[in-house]
């Protein structure tokens, strides 16, 4: 299966694909610090493991930084 992350075309072997695996299949340390779009729409954190995704999806990830004056 081919979907976008961040911009960038991966190829995923699994058949049934969710949040929670593209987040581990990318290495992101704290998913719990991170929000995730799927076509544009924000996907809430207690359905990482339950959002299938399906060919051609589009996954952004956004972090979340802190700083300033």
């Amino acid at each position: 299966m081919q979907i976008k992350v961040n911009g960038e075309a991966k190829e995923f072997s699994a058949e049934q694909l969710n949040v929670s695996h593209v987040l581990a299949s990318q290495n992101v340390e704290s998913p719990d610090m991170v929000a995730v779009q799927v076509n544009g729409a924000f996907v809430d954190k207690g359905e990482f493991d339950s959002r299938e995704l399906q060919e051609g999806d589009s996954v952004e990830f956004l972090y979340f930084m802190g700083g300033g004056a």
